[in-house]
């Protein structure tokens, strides 16, 4: 597998020094790897880069479709969003992504037309296929845990101890966070001979490119404070985060009301739902996320500029991944608290924390800017062999659009997400109604 052709497909220069110690540790020997760094460094990349390496590329393992890797995730989210980065790199190898909040039939359905080497799921769902059978346990030799400190946590507890306890056949662990876990359990059966890779800084709680501010809400409900400071940000990306689902419900019907182009996102969402919403903020259709701390870990969405702090985290931790969200890689960001009369910066926050003047009300040229782009759901995806190609050409017959219209795409197997630019929308809702794509009828319409 020439790694430097799959850098080039992802428009990656070189590996980051991080990236390239997880390399060798996980090459270059066949112990246990546990890798702590930063929220978005490269972790994704960092073990799946050398896990191509090592999977067996035929179709079969002596003759049985079998995974040959399991990658445990704490959320859906995180699953699928790992299994699109490894189809992305175009190596060759097959996956699928297993979580709940969809019928697991479905899914098994899938395994069995795909017969993947690589798995990525949630440890329920992932234990009820083991248990079903629709995964067969006994090829498989490597697991990955992203987030094991999450993963670990009360809850998941029986869960992973049961799934790792169903695996005769496995070799090596891969465990991976971006936080310090005090110990990792005894029933994970690290080896001895492990690597312990450690990227997290000795002092520095987030990152140097973030510059905290504090905004001072003149009256206990902070919803006009915080339209004056998203008024403030112009069309820069944005989250909201909140500690509550109704609060996200509340606050994200406000901002519409008000004129914002927001996505909101939650765990009471349903998953087509979630999805639609992160692909609408994803893709520039939507510039202000309003979420809970569900949105604070393993989201890798690039160009976030601000994190708002509209209710205080509940812990450090939980601060230190909504941070996170911003400054990744090489990029800037800035964090705001917005503080109320009774509220107070809590004391693990550390850094210069600057006051942040807000605009009057009554500021000529103060108002909402709307996002560049726009989101389409078209309803065919891989399973009518509808391709890229197939989109953007449609779009440019049909739709009256130049190829620079046409932003991120992205084809599940029945349907496809299209960012387009905003101002171009109604004209091409009007002028594709009624078309067929590859001869196909379908449905295109704007998510919202």
């Amino acid at each position: 597998m020439d790694i430097q052709k799959i850098l080039t497909k992802l428009h990656i220069s070189e590996l980051n020094e991080m990236q390239q110690h997880a390399a060798e540790a996980i090459t270059g020997s066949d112990g246990d790897v546990v890798l702590l760094s930063p929220t978005g460094s490269g972790k994704t990349l960092a073990y799946l880069l050398p896990l191509v390496q090592l999977i067996d590329q035929s179709p079969t393992v002596n003759g049985q479709c079998s995974p040959q890797a399991l990658v445990i995730t704490p959320g859906r989210e995180l699953a699928l969003q790992s299994h699109q980065v490894l189809q992305s790199m175009g190596c060759g190898l097959r996956s699928t992504a297993c979580y709940g909040g969809r019928a697991a039939m479905d899914e098994h359905k899938v395994l069995k037309e795909v017969c993947p080497q690589i798995v990525f799921g949630t440890p329920g769902r992932l234990n009820d296929h083991l248990d079903k059978e629709n995964i067969s346990r006994y090829g498989i030799r490597y697991l990955i845990i992203d987030e094991f400190d999450k993963c670990l946590e009360m809850g998941f507890q029986a869960e992973m101890q049961r799934l790792i306890k169903s695996l005769p056949g496995l070799q090596r662990r891969i465990l991976l966070s971006a936080t310090n876990a005090e110990q990792i359990p005894q029933f994970v059966n690290m080896s001895k001979k492990g690597t312990l890779i450690d990227f997290l800084p000795e002092e520095e709680q987030t990152s140097e490119r973030v510059t905290l501010y504090e905004v001072h809400s003149p009256q206990k409900d902070k919803l006009e404070t915080l339209k004056l400071l998203l008024l403030s940000f112009g069309d820069e990306s944005s989250i909201v985060f909140l500690n509550y689902r109704e609060s996200v419900e509340r606050v994200n019907s406000y901002l519409v009301e008000q004129g914002f182009t927001t996505s909101c996102f939650h765990g009471g969402l349903e998953q087509r739902q979630r999805e639609d919403q992160l692909y609408r903020f994803s893709n520039g259709s939507a510039n202000v996320l309003v979420a809970t701390d569900l949105a604070s870990r393993g989201l890798d969405i690039p160009n976030i500029q601000n994190i708002v702090h509209y209710h205080l985290p509940e812990s450090q931790e939980g601060y230190i991944h909504r941070v996170g969200r911003t400054a990744r890689w090489d990029a800037t960001g800035r964090s705001f608290f917005i503080l109320n009369a009774s509220e107070h910066i809590p004391d693990y926050v550390e850094g210069n924390i600057e006051n942040y003047l807000l605009p009057s009300p009554s500021e000529e040229g103060l108002e909402v800017r709307l996002p560049r782009m726009a989101t389409l759901y078209i309803g065919k995806g891989k399973k009518d062999k509808l391709s890229k190609g197939d989109i953007v050409g449609f779009l440019c017959k049909n739709g009256g659009l130049k190829a620079d219209d046409i932003g991120r795409i992205d084809i599940k197997d029945r349907y496809a997400y299209v960012a387009i630019r905003r101002e171009k929308l109604k004209q091409t809702l009007h002028l594709v109604q009624g078309q067929k794509i590859k001869g196909l009828k379908t449905i295109i319409e704007p998510i919202h």
